[in-house]
């Protein structure tokens, strides 16, 4: 496993002041929402909005050194504007080159971080050159499909055919990890409506946790890590979790759905704690 490795998550709202700009629709506030959501049933039969609209209310990472340390942050508006919070995240490949990991980001999250970040302006060679500007990112960059780059777990553990595609709350209770901890629905309109951030980076995070402890065990089925190395991460991903009470909850659900998976109960037997 390369390190360092840094594990993302977006959480996004509906831009309807974009949408408004796009479909020329001249609306109370109140009334975008619903029109934006017919108009895009009208186009392909979902209320999904098409990316360039998707609005970025928050980006979660955990990063993960090669010293062996593990961080996990948020970056929301609660602080900082969408232009902030692009800037934020895309720095971080200005400095390194990371392993990027994520569940369904080369069809979601990546294509959302690109639109979002040309709509305002901003500038990512380290993530998005293919070649341009260095000529060995044409033989391992972060868009390629396979390259090890950026490893979009959903897409690799489907090798590469969309009929194969499950969800990541799916996957994740099927291996004994928290999921989503019984949420049903897409909360983050509330959450945002609300000013409940807590709640918002706190889901956000749950969902780049469980992407990392299936990277996991998928770094275990390639070989590239051994089960030794594999029990030594849990273990060390565990002992942070206790440190960060936002997400204790997760902590415990993962401990409780952990019993349902004779390999992942092997996480918190008393005789490998």
């Amino acid at each position: 496993m390369r390190l360092p490795v840094l594990v993302f998550d977006i959480e996004t709202l509906t831009d309807k002041k974009s949408g408004a700009h796009l479909y020329d629709l001249d609306l109370p506030a109140d009334d975008l929402d619903a029109a934006l959501a017919k108009l895009r049933r009208q186009e392909a039969g979902t209320d999904f909005q098409r990316l360039p609209l998707h609005e970025i209310v928050c980006i979660s990472g955990l990063w993960i050194n090669e010293q062996e340390q593990i961080k996990l942050f948020s970056f929301s508006q609660q602080h900082y504007s969408e232009y902030e919070i692009l800037e934020k995240f895309l720095s971080i490949f200005d400095k390194r080159y990371p392993t990027l990991v994520s569940w369904n980001g080369s069809q979601f999250d990546l294509p959302v971080i690109l639109y979002r970040a040309m709509y305002h302006g901003l500038s990512a060679p380290s993530l998005f050159d293919q070649g341009e500007i260095d000529n060995q990112k044409r033989y391992n960059n972060y868009q390629n499909r396979y390259h090890q780059r950026h490893v979009d777990l959903m897409d690799v553990m489907a090798m590469f055919n969309g009929r194969n595609f499950q969800k990541l709350d799916d996957i994740a209770h099927l291996l004994g990890f928290p999921g989503k901890r019984g949420l049903a629905g897409y909360h983050v309109p509330k959450y945002v409506a609300d000013e409940n951030w807590q709640a918002l980076t706190s889901y956000c995070e749950g969902d780049v946790l469980n992407t990392w402890l299936v990277f996991l065990r998928w770094a275990l089925l390639k070989g590239l890590i051994s089960k030794d190395i594999h029990h030594m991460w849990i273990q060390r991903s565990i002992d942070y979790l206790h440190t960060q009470p936002q997400q204790s909850e997760f902590l415990q659900l993962w401990r409780n759905n952990a019993q349902h998976t004779a390999f992942t109960a092997l996480d918190f037997s008393p005789d490998k704690n």
